[in-house]
């Protein structure tokens, strides 16, 4: 197992009103990673996920992308300390 890290990732582009936070908490559940997903009143979408970090990583790729209606044209993710939050939360 690897070390358990903490991502704050902020995605721009045609993310809101695409499920994009809804995707984004099956994405984390079928990886096992915890945090939350909320929409930022400039249009973006903020995720926090934490948990080991090939996970994590698989799950920043994700983000990437996103759901099939969605248009992601950047992403910036910022590395964090850990908190140990448990389960994931679209907000």
């Amino acid at each position: 197992m690897s070390a358990i890290v903490r991502r704050r990732i902020l995605v721009s582009g045609r993310v809101q009103g695409v499920w994009f936070r809804a995707s984004a908490e099956r994405e984390a559940t079928r990886l096992g990673v915890a945090g939350s997903a909320r929409n930022l009143a400039d249009g973006r979408v903020e995720l926090v996920a934490e948990g080991d970090e090939v996970a994590v990583e698989r799950f920043v790729s994700w983000a990437r992308l996103g759901p099939p209606r969605a248009e992601v044209t950047a992403l910036e993710v910022v590395e964090e300390v850990p908190s140990g939050v448990r389960g994931f939360e679209a907000r």
